[in-house]
């Protein structure tokens, strides 16, 4: 069996269609041309790519809260998707629920979109993911874990953490928001993707000063915490990429089959019901 036929879990994707869904107009950000990704053509990405089930992440770029292109892609193929949406902080607990019937697993925060200040009135909104057992989707960088931590510790929440937590590969393993993200891994509650290299690496695909990163996330999560993710189609990439060339990436490193079952496959099944 090649890396291409395998099954996989996609953890982390975009979809965007503003021709149905046309873009907010207060967003700063509008994906265009290449940034573009359909559910028609994230579809062809999937059956491509032995990507059987993917986990769909509401974008701030073009769409903010506004969560409706994501609700319908994922109503068009349930038994594939599900989703990751965007709430407001002050959304009550019968908002949450609405969207957990529709698909939805959790609630997307992006301090490195929105900054850290604007999340700091976000203890309730945890709260309640902690409640209804959803997930707390995190994206940070630098130190912006920090705020999440005492949160984290304190409330039963699951918790998924974009792209490696978004290190800074010269600053080495004693970086504040390194240690913040080794510190939540005693909780048993948080997985980490495995994606988004071009969003912290310096150096090009296949992104070599990110691997000890990912070595020592493996080590502090274990596998049964650890998932692939695409980050289709790329929003704000510095330089081209592409699904395939990262599927090659994910054989470097793990070159166990063994290994590869778990991170494209049994542990996301397992966190994400799919098939169930």
């Amino acid at each position: 069996m090649s890396l291409f036929t395998e099954p996989k879990i996609d953890c982390h994707a975009h979809v965007f269609d503003p021709v149905k869904f046309p873009y907010g107009a207060d967003i700063a950000y509008k994906p265009a041309g290449q940034e573009l990704g359909t559910p028609e053509q994230y579809a062809q990405v999937m059956k491509t790519y032995g990507t059987r089930y993917a986990l769909l992440v509401q974008p701030n770029s073009g769409y903010g809260s506004d969560n409706r292109c994501l609700l319908d892609t994922i109503a068009r193929d349930k038994e594939r998707l599900k989703g990751i949406a965007i709430f407001e902080l002050d959304a009550d607990i019968a908002d949450l629920r609405t969207l957990k019937a529709q698909g939805i697993l959790g609630a997307a925060f992006n301090p490195t979109f929105h900054g850290i200040d604007y999340y700091r009135r976000s203890e309730p909104l945890i709260a309640k993911l902690a409640e209804l057992d959803m997930f707390l989707n995190l994206q940070c960088e630098h130190d912006q874990l920090e705020l999440f931590v005492p949160w984290i510790e304190k409330y039963p929440v699951k918790v998924l953490i974009d792209h490696c937590n978004r290190p800074t590969p010269a600053e080495g393993f004693d970086q504040a928001g390194f240690a913040a993200l080794k510190r939540i891994a005693k909780t048993k509650r948080v997985s980490v993707k495995l994606s988004g290299y071009s969003k912290f690496a310096a150096k090009p695909y296949p992104f070599e000063d990110a691997w000890p990163y990912v070595r020592a996330i493996v080590d502090a999560f274990t596998l049964d915490h650890c998932l692939w993710a695409s980050d289709w189609p790329y929003l704000r990439a510095p330089q081209r990429q592409d699904y395939g060339p990262l599927v090659e990436l994910a054989g470097v490193l793990f070159p166990d089959a063994a290994d590869r079952r778990k991170v494209f496959w049994d542990t996301p099944k397992r966190l994400f019901g799919f098939g169930a």
